[in-house]
């Protein structure tokens, strides 16, 4: 049982290729169910971040992915826990993308992000991204 006030890290992928990024359907029945997501997951003890990251892309989409660099951090609270969502950035990955936990994936460029329902979390990484984009 967690306790009021942990702090619980996630970690979840900007997966970009040829200028559009990689958003999943949620499958899983859990209030967030057809949303629409960055993929990632919760950090188990002993991982880093991009171990985790590692992991839950191979547990979820069955790819081998390079984790890049960190891009930033969306935190939220959900039923008394505090949630770290890090974001990485994945250039590179081998394999077929084999949808484990997903109903769908799209690639969409960073404007269409906001023509699909996010959950709540991923909304600021949605932002920063679309001004990373409008940068010079």
């Amino acid at each position: 049982m967690l306790s009021k006030g942990l702090n619980m890290q996630i970690a979840a992928a900007i997966i970009e290729r040829d200028g559009k990024v990689l958003i999943a359907q949620r499958a899983k029945n859990d209030g967030l169910q057809g949303k629409w997501e960055f993929p990632g997951g919760k950090v188990e003890a002993g991982e880093t971040l991009q171990e985790c990251l590692r992991r839950e892309l191979k547990e979820e989409l069955d790819i081998q992915a390079e984790i890049g660099e960190y891009f930033c951090t969306s935190t939220f609270k959900h039923k008394d826990v505090i949630y770290d969502m890090n974001m990485f950035f994945v250039h590179n990955f081998t394999g077929q993308i084999v949808l484990h936990e997903h109903f769908a994936i799209e690639w969409v460029t960073v404007g269409e992000l906001i023509n699909y329902l996010m959950p709540e979390p991923d909304l600021p990484v949605v932002y920063q991204l679309q001004q990373r984009a409008k940068s010079p």
